[in-house]
Order: C-alpha cells, then structure tokens, then sequence
C-alpha cells in the first residue's frame, strides 16, 4: 500500500506529472524509517529533521503535518503491515509551478513502505568490505547535511562499489576528509575512543547518529569525538561502523589488507535494540 497526498493507493505505481519539481529540478526531500509492531522509531527524531528541512528549503508546512497528524497518516497507510517490520519512506516535494524559481512553496507528499526480515537490528554475519570513492566530491556546506533526493554522487558511488566488490564505499570532501558512507554515518573506534565526523564535514544528520551520540554520551566507558576524518585514520582503527536507521549498525570487516573487529558495534547494538524496545 502506498499513499500520494493523502490518497491511498493499490501500489506504488502512479501517474507522474511531468512538471514535478522533485523529478526536474532535484526540491524534493524525503524521510526513511523503520515501523516496528505499530511504533515509528525515533518518530520525534525523523519529524524534527523534516520540518528542519522544510524551513531550510522554504516549503511550506501545511497544517496536516502535525507530528500525530503525519503519524497517523504513516500508520494509515501501513494498515495491518504496521505490525510487521516495515521500510518507510515519506517524500516531500514541492508542487508543480516554475522553472527553476517556483511559482509557489506549497509541498506534495507520498508515503511507501516495504517489508523487512527482522524486528531487531541485527549486526552483519558476513564480509563487508569498504573502499574509498575519489570521483566525485561533497561539499562540507549546509545542504549536504539535509537528506534531499539530489544523492547523484552516492548513486555513482553505489556502481563503482559494485563493480570493485564493495558492501559500501565512504565518500570525501572537498578537503578530503571522510563525511560518511553510500547511505550512512561512520564511526571510527580507537579503543574506547570513538571518532565521527563532525557535522561541519558535511555529514548527514542521521537520526541513528545522533541516538548513537546519546548512547555514548551516556556510557562513560567510551569517550566520543566529532572531529574531521582524515583517511588515513582508517589504517589505525580497531573498528568502522556505519549506521542508518533501517539497517542499524554494519561492522566493516575489511578495508584494503587491513581487517577489522566488531566487538564494540555488538556491544551498542544490543544497547540500541533495549532503547527500539523502548521506543
């Protein structure tokens, strides 16, 4: 089941309007989350950055995105699949009107949602090797840290991981320090140190990053830095991890020659799985 504007659909097959500004001019954002037995994860999280979002981009938020107006529609249109594990995507763009200057900053929405295998977060079981995508280059500004639909350089990125056997690539700067992966955050570990890069590096803000940061925050055992991310901190890690909400924590295993552990990404997932159970 999917929902366009407020209209429930059989599919996620619709008419596309081909003025629509997502699809020509890339002014569209979108939220992706995790359903667990009726409950949106981290809800309050997701809702925040899309209304932080909006006003960055100067759209207009209309009355029915109320934070239990939009979650009651998410949960409409889930149905009887909101008691299941669900992959939710919520996309906002702005209505049709203009070239690149729009005719108005009234926004359109649709709602999707695809099954997933497990409640729980669970760490990968098998190889997840990293390499370095130098192509192209993000820019350390504000709206690489927005999650808009403009995401060419990780959809190039994506291809080159396939083509060299990649699980995931991590992406750099214009200064050449880390910002994150294909699709999510990265987090070094130096003992009990841990090192992400700042959102000064152009990161996104991912909802999973920061409920990480309040997990280490709270566990005097590790000690957090966000700090700019050089290459060649990789060499000395004793763990990565990358994390989004939908996947949780993926433990890389390899990075050239260099092999890596996963205690500590098992450790914070089964913390993150205590606090999704307490969602």
């Amino acid at each position: 089941m999917a929902n366009g504007n407020g209209k429930l659909l059989k599919n996620n097959r619709s008419e596309i309007d081909l003025d629509n500004r997502g699809l020509n001019y890339g002014d569209a954002l979108f939220e992706t989350m995790r359903v667990i037995n009726g409950n949106i994860v981290f809800w309050n999280d997701h809702y925040a950055r899309l209304l932080r979002s909006m006003k960055l981009l100067r759209m207009n938020i209309p009355e029915s995105f109320a934070q239990h107006l939009l979650q009651d529609e998410i949960l409409k249109t889930l149905g009887d699949a909101s008691l299941r594990p669900q992959r939710v995507k919520l996309l906002v763009w702005r209505k049709s009107g203009g070239k690149y200057g729009p005719k108005n900053n009234e926004i359109e929405f649709a709602i999707s949602s695809e099954p997933l295998n497990n409640a729980d977060y669970v760490l990968n079981a098998g190889a997840y090797k990293i390499g370095l995508y130098k192509e192209f280059r993000m820019h350390s500004g504000v709206l690489s840290t927005l999650k808009t639909n403009n995401k060419i350089i990780n959809v190039i990125g994506s291809i080159y991981a396939q083509e060299n056997d990649f699980q995931n690539c991590l992406l750099l700067n214009e200064q050449g320090n880390i910002v994150e992966a294909l699709n999510g955050n990265v987090f070094l570990v130096f003992g009990n140190r841990i090192k992400t890069p700042s959102i000064s590096q152009g990161c996104l803000q991912g909802v999973l990053r920061k409920q990480l940061l309040d997990l280490l925050d709270a566990h005097s055992e590790f000690t957090i830095e966000e700090v700019a991310i050089t290459p060649e901190m990789l060499v000395n890690a004793d763990e990565i991890m990358i994390t989004n909400v939908v996947s949780g924590i993926s433990s890389v295993t390899e990075y050239g020659e260099i092999q890596y552990g996963h205690a500590t990404a098992k450790q914070l997932l089964e913390v993150l799985n205590a606090r999704v159970g307490g969602n």
